[in-house]
């Protein structure tokens, strides 16, 4: 095989690991606490798949056809959104650019997402999307007596030691440092609540909140 021949597949190996490397980071998010996703989201539903199908959506630049999953539900409650009932969400056709799949098989997902100015919702990867039974007690409860009340706190993201909040109006999230996972004891069980004196502090439960803050200041 000639030096000539030699470049050229090397070149095209090149080009396809760098392909390959553009689409795997092209969906990439980082983890956030359950009430951060809902504080980001324009619409919070709890629903169910009942139906499925690949639509076009209309084209890009260069005239293809832009393909995304419709995914038709029965929308059973909504915690944040719009007065109109969502009937379909919409998402891409492939993990690589963040689509995501759901199971059309009566299972219910609490799902997070997107409003578009045409009224659609449109939900990716990076959005919170869980299956119902897969929810704690306090998760469930959270979402309407809970986050919303916490929606400007921030909840700062701990992914080593040492590591520390910048203000009073933070909430540090440990769960991965201490437990390794994102979907631990302060993912499933406290929600970051803003007090009378503007500070924000961990609370656990779903009560009403009383001296029960994850505080080292409070008694």
């Amino acid at each position: 095989m000639s030096w000539t021949a030699n470049s050229f597949f090397v070149t095209l190996a090149i080009l396809f690991l760098w392909r390959v490397e553009e689409i795997a980071e092209a969906c990439s998010c980082s983890p956030v606490h359950p009430q951060q996703a809902f504080c980001n989201s324009d619409v919070v539903i709890r629903a169910k798949v009942v139906g499925v199908q690949l639509v076009d959506v209309g084209n890009d630049i260069y005239g293809n056809p832009i393909q995304r999953i419709k995914y038709d539900i029965k929308q059973i409650k909504m915690f944040k959104g719009t007065t109109n009932v969502i009937d379909a969400i919409y998402t891409a056709p492939s993990s690589a650019v963040c689509g995501v799949t759901l199971e059309n098989n009566g299972k219910e997902y609490l799902i997070t997402g997107k409003l578009e100015a045409d009224g659609t919702m449109h939900i990716t990867l990076c959005d919170f999307i869980e299956p119902w039974e897969a929810m704690s007690a306090t998760q469930k409860k959270s979402l309407t007596q809970r986050y919303e009340m916490g929606c400007d706190c921030k909840i700062t993201r701990c992914t080593s030691i040492p590591c520390m909040i910048s203000g009073p109006a933070e909430c540090l999230w440990t769960d991965w440092v201490i437990e390794k996972t994102v979907n631990g004891g302060q993912a499933k069980d406290f929600a970051c609540i803003k007090r009378s004196d503007d500070s924000c502090a961990w609370y656990r439960g779903a009560a009403q909140p009383k001296r029960d803050f994850l505080d080292i200041e409070d008694p």
